[in-house]
C-alpha cells in the first residue's frame, strides 16, 4: 500500500485527494494544510518556497512517504525544483489546465481564474505561449474565492450574488472554457457553474494529476500499516470542517508539528 502526502495551504487539495483516492482506492493519504500561512496566492515568492519546503521535508522526515503531490497552484509554480532537490521521492505539482482547456475551446476565447500569484508569474506565460498561442486567454487573480471555498467547506453557505461580482470579468459571451486553475476552485464548482451559465466548461488538473500519481506508483510495492491523517498548522478546523474532512476519510485531524 503506497503512502501519499497531499500538500496545500488549506483544503483545496482535497479537489485533487477525490481523483487519486479513486485510482488508488487502497493507497494511504496523508494530507498537510498550511493553514498557518494561508492564503499562499498573495505571499512573497522566497516565503512562500523557504516556508513549503521546510514544512514537507519535516513531514516527510517524520512519515513513511512514497510521493508528494504538492496540490497547489501558487506553490507549484515556485516549489518544485527546490524540493526535488531536497527529497528523494518523486514530487509532483499542479499545473493549470491551459492545454486541454485550449484544445476543446470552440471560441478560442478561454479564462483563467486562479489566485493573483499564479495569473502573473512568468511559469504561467509560458503555459499559455506553448500551449495556447492560437486563444485569446483572460485572465482574473482572486484570494476572494479561495476563502469562500476554505469557508463553504467549514459549513458556510455560498454568496452567489458576491461570487457573480468576483466572476463578473469573465462573464462574456465569447468565453467558452474556464481553467479552475487554483485547486481550492473546483470545491466550487457547481456555484461557479451556476454563474458562467451551461455554455461555458470548466476545467481542472485533478485527473491529470491522479493518472500521473498512479503511473509513478505503478511498481511501488512498499507496505505501511499507517491510517490516513489530515493535519494542519495554524488554526484548528472547526466542528463542520472536521465532519467534512471525514466524508474524505479523514478521521484522525491533528496538529502537525515540525
Amino acid at each position: 500500500m503506497s503512502s501519499i502526502l497531499l500538500f496545500d495551504s488549506g483544503v483545496g487539495g482535497l479537489s485533487v485527494q477525490q481523483h487519486i483516492a479513486a485510482v488508488l482506492p487502497q493507497a494511504c493519504l496523508h494530507y498537510l494544510a498550511d493553514n498557518g500561512r494561508f492564503p499562499y496566492g498573495e505571499l512573497p515568492e522566497q516565503e512562500l518556497i523557504d516556508g513549503c519546503v521546510s514544512l514537507i521535508e519535516a513531514f516527510v522526515a517524520q512519515h513513511p512517504i512514497d510521493l508528494v503531490v504538492v496540490a497547489c497552484n501558487s506553490a507549484s509554480t515556485l516549489v518544485l525544483a527546490p524540493l526535488r532537490q531536497r527529497l528523494s521521492i518523486p514530487v509532483v505539482g499542479v499545473v493549470p489546465a491551459v492545454k486541454p482547456a485550449a484544445q476543446i475551446s470552440r471560441t478560442k476565447t478561454i479564462a483563467l481564474l486562479a489566485t493573483p500569484g499564479t495569473v502573473r508569474r512568468s511559469y504561467t506565460d509560458n503555459l499559455i505561449n506553448d500551449f495556447a498561442a492560437d486563444c485569446q486567454v483572460l485572465r482574473l487573480g482572486s484570494s476572494e474565492l479561495v476563502m469562500m471555498a476554505e469557508a463553504k467547506l467549514s459549513g458556510a453557505p455560498v454568496d452567489m450574488a458576491r461570487l457573480s461580482r468576483v466572476l463578473a470579468p469573465l462573464q462574456q459571451p465569447q468565453v467558452d472554457t474556464v481553467i479552475l486553475g487554483c485547486t481550492h476552485f473546483p470545491l466550487l464548482t457547481d456555484e461557479i457553474a451556476e454563474v458562467m451559465g451551461p455554455k461555458v466548461q470548466l476545467v481542472d488538473s485533478g485527473a491529470a494529476i491522479a493518472r500521473r500519481v498512479l503511473a509513478l506508483l505503478a511498481n511501488n510495492s512498499a507496505k505501511n500499516n499507517q491510517a490516513a491523517g489530515f493535519y494542519f498548522t495554524g488554526a484548528e478546523p472547526n466542528t463542520s470542517l472536521i465532519t467534512a474532512l471525514a466524508r474524505f476519510g479523514f478521521n484522525s485531524v491533528q496538529r502537525f508539528c515540525a
